[in-house]
């Protein structure tokens, strides 16, 4: 005969069981769904936690795990190890770290995929899949890839600036890590695109460490060193996060650069900047997360390169652009440019 606290104990099992098993209403799988865990941990390393466009791939993951943990009935979590400067030894070290704590998968921007590409491949080799944005890895054993087509980046800035210019100007690349293989390519893209236009002279490509200020130490530098210089050609928008070139006057040296975020939003308004190419880097991370999702939760076949398009922002869409900014969470965006 069984007794009370018998018959207690068992009901409390049957319910801790209903809870947190598989088959539990609280963790009810959707249709389609062959993960076999209840959560699925995505260790993000992305270059530097002080570039602000990766804070902002981070939340567009963030975003995206909570929606598709409601859809899939999988506890999503997105597990943030980006160094807080460019570092490439410390991003393999951080990925091996989350390896050994059995993360489920990595998504990662890398900042010298050379010096990187060893920690993925051995990931991989212990059962941890790698998936890349922004700047890949395409030696190593990750299965995909989401970003901007790189040498696409790099034609279109400038072209662009021969656009603005009439086809004649002296023009400095701004081109971040020289190790960085997505910026080695926007370089060529704009090196390629400058044999098409006799008049633009290129005077020199200037690499610096990938952060606001530095960037903007380089150009001021530059400047007053090659003060020929009439167009920047920024393969990345790293010196408009600052102040530094408010005081250039517009049209005598005009720029085109990668990336518009809240920052730079008065570069574009002043005519000093007339033309961003924005990448949605919210994307970065909300797409990056969909593809996994897909890979890994339910079974599909995800492999390659993935683009996502350019949005070329000037005076004529900047307050539309300012409000999807805004959509994605953004602070410090200036009111006028919400109206």
């Amino acid at each position: 005969m069984k007794t009370n606290k018998t018959i207690g104990l068992g009901l409390f099992a049957m319910i801790l069981a209903a809870g947190c098993g598989s088959g539990g209403a609280a963790h009810k799988k959707a249709a389609g769904v062959v993960w076999p865990k209840e959560t699925l941990r995505i260790t993000m390393i992305a270059k530097a936690d002080n570039n602000p466009v990766f804070p902002t791939a981070h939340k567009g993951a963030d975003d995206e795990a909570k929606k598709l943990s409601d859809q899939t009935g999988v506890d999503i979590k997105i597990d943030w190890r980006t160094p807080p400067v460019e570092d490439p030894e410390e991003q393999a070290k951080r990925l091996a770290n989350a390896v050994d704590e059995h993360t489920d998968v990595a998504l990662m921007s890398l900042s010298d995929a050379a010096k990187v590409t060893g920690a993925i491949n051995d990931a991989v080799a212990r059962g941890v899949p790698v998936m890349t944005f922004d700047s890949d890895a395409p030696a190593s054993k990750r299965f995909a890839f989401y970003g901007a087509d790189d040498i696409e980046c790099g034609t279109k800035v400038m072209a662009k600036l021969a656009e603005l210019t009439n086809g004649h100007a002296n023009v400095a690349i701004l081109a971040g890590s020289q190790n960085a293989p997505n910026l080695q390519m926007r370089v060529k893209g704009a090196l390629d695109e400058a044999k098409k236009h006799p008049g633009m002279k290129i005077v020199d490509t200037f690499y610096h460490k990938e952060d606001p200020q530095s960037a903007a130490e380089k150009v001021l530098e530059v400047m007053k060193a090659r003060p020929e210089i009439d167009a920047w050609c920024m393969v990345g928008g790293w010196p408009l996060f600052t102040k530094s070139l408010m005081t250039f006057t517009p049209g005598k040296v005009k720029i085109v650069a990668i990336d518009c975020l809240p920052a730079e939003l008065g570069y574009v308004d002043k005519g000093i900047a007339p033309v961003l190419y924005a990448q949605p880097c919210y994307d970065w991370g909300s797409e990056s997360v969909k593809l996994i999702v897909d890979k890994l939760v339910y079974g599909k076949k995800v492999e390659g390169k993935y683009h996502m398009p350019l949005i070329e922002v000037n005076q004529k869409n900047l307050h539309e652009w300012a409000k999807k900014l805004q959509s994605w969470g953004l602070p410090d965006i200036d009111p006028q440019y919400l109206k």
